[in-house]
């Protein structure tokens, strides 16, 4: 069975830092991209952050690009998500997932391209 379980979230004031992460099993690890989705609420489940199978490459939706940075730690079946300067507007519940497609060299912004997903963690940045 595919499993992502995460941890790390909390509460932190503006300026603060937190770090999220996802211990995953069932599944080859290192041949699949990782990503980091949001959901406000009222809002859609947007993408924030995505990491290729190999590491290689990363991408970030434009309003966290320089404050989070994902990273995977392959002998442990991990991925994180560190978040820096946080601000009010990232507060929502976070949630890692898994790639579908098998070793795809450039990750994916899409919601529909992820197969499976973390319980989910609340992030609140109190201003």
């Amino acid at each position: 069975q595919v499993q992502l379980v995460e941890s790390g979230g909390g509460l932190v004031q503006a300026g603060g830092s937190l770090r999220l992460s996802c211990a995953v099993s069932g599944y080859t690890f290192n041949r699949y991209g990782m990503g980091w989705f949001r959901q406000a609420p009222g809002k859609d489940r947007e993408f924030v952050a995505a990491i290729n199978w190999s590491g290689s490459v990363a991408r970030y939706e434009d309003s966290v690009k320089g404050r989070f940075t994902i990273s995977r730690a392959n002998a442990r079946n991990t991925v994180s998500l560190q978040m820096n300067s946080l601000k009010p507007e990232d507060t929502a519940v976070y949630y890692c997932a898994k790639d579908a497609v098998w070793a795809r060299d450039s990750p994916s912004l899409a919601r529909g391209e992820y197969d499976y997903w973390g319980q989910g963690s609340q992030i609140t940045v109190s201003s």
